[in-house]
């Protein structure tokens, strides 16, 4: 009786520790078929089952992949990746280094670039490191570049803002200096208008 309990309490948490089909793909004899799904890479799995022999992700909107997306798939003996739009920028340099460790790259001929326009059809395994670096200096460079020219318009409101603190402060002493002089002025005419005013109350 105790034995049918154990298997009775084993089944129930089986599906916990039972691999799930990551969605939206389609599984079946350790094959994972994400194949024309329209996946990208904000929509791709975050993981496969280390079971999996083989991953269709062909045919998809995808331009890179995740570091380290297959590195634990120990049994995995090839992935489907042509038909996507890679783009062979920095972000590229994981895939090609997977690609590299491959033992047959002709398989993998068919995943090629995109973009830029100067790699445009290039096959992935066979980039240089060179050829991607150089893409990831141009990407350096435009974010450089932009960078300058805000830290320029930043320093040029900086000045504008005290040429405006200085022309304020130069109006304000202007206004000061000349609300004293009406001050001293209004103050020596009355000076000067009071023995005129106690000689009248005198007369009166």
């Amino acid at each position: 009786m105790s034995c049918w309990i154990l298997f009775l309490f084993l089944l129930g948490f089986l599906p916990l520790v039972t691999p799930s089909c990551p969605s939206p793909c389609q599984c079946g004899a350790n094959i994972v078929d994400c194949m024309s799904k329209g996946l990208t890479e904000s929509s791709l799995p975050a993981s496969f089952s280390p079971s999996t022999r083989m991953i269709l992700l062909n045919n998809n909107q995808l331009t890179t992949l995740p570091s380290g997306l297959l590195d634990n798939l120990k049994s995995l003996h090839g992935a489907y990746l042509g038909g996507n739009p890679w783009d062979c920028n920095c972000n590229i340099l994981y895939l090609r280094t997977w690609l590299q460790w491959q033992q047959n790259r002709t398989l993998y001929k068919n995943v090629v670039c995109a973009s830029p326009e100067h790699l445009r059809g290039r096959i992935i395994a066979y980039l240089s490191e060179d050829e991607i670096i150089s893409t990831c200096q141009y990407w350096y460079c435009n974010i450089a570049l932009i960078s300058q020219i805000c830290l320029f318009l930043f320093i040029l409101l900086q000045a504008v803002l005290l040429l405006f603190v200085i022309f304020s402060l130069h109006r304000f002493k202007r206004l000061a200096s000349e609300g004293r002089m009406t001050t001293k002025e209004i103050r020596r005419h009355v000076d000067t208008w009071a023995p005129f005013a106690e000689n009248a109350s005198d007369i009166d």
